[in-house]
């Protein structure tokens, strides 16, 4: 089955059958990479880009359901000015990431929550990125480059 998918802002004619979740179609189709299979079943957050804006899990999401959707991943997540956007930058700052196998997701679960929510909490954040989860423990780290990102868009 034929369907369109619009991703990073590029628009990308898919052949593939109906059911078969974003995350394949992203690695094996268009070889972005950044969206890790975790979990397999939504569990873990490493699959995670943003659809329209709102973090979902590639995993366990039809490709096709996203059709007329823009889907964002960590490859095409962006400063205005086409640099690195806020969070990558903070996130290097912070040396968030140990393994980095969780960091796209933990991104782009946080970019989701700075949308909705530019100045957050600690618990917002903490809230936000509950069901991403870090093997390596990095979770405070990663809290405060969320906020060195949010204080920096904030400016």
């Amino acid at each position: 089955m034929a369907f369109t998918l619009n991703v990073n802002g590029a628009s990308h004619v898919i052949d593939e059958e109906e059911d078969i979740p974003l995350l394949y179609v992203l690695r094996d189709t268009l070889r972005l990479n950044g969206a890790k299979y975790g979990c397999g079943v939504g569990q873990c957050g490493a699959c995670t880009v943003l659809r329209d804006g709102v973090p979902v899990r590639s995993c366990v999401v039809p490709a096709v359901s996203l059709q007329g959707r823009e889907v964002t991943t960590v490859e095409g997540l962006r400063a205005p000015d086409g640099t690195l956007h806020a969070l990558q930058r903070a996130f290097l700052a912070e040396q968030a990431g140990q393994c980095a196998y969780c960091i796209p997701g933990m991104i782009l679960s946080a970019a989701g929550l700075l949308r909705r929510k530019p100045s957050p909490t600690e618990a917002n954040i903490r809230t936000a990125l509950d069901a991403n989860l870090c093997r390596c423990g990095s979770h405070n780290r990663i809290v405060r480059a969320v906020q060195r990102a949010a204080a920096e868009l904030a400016e």
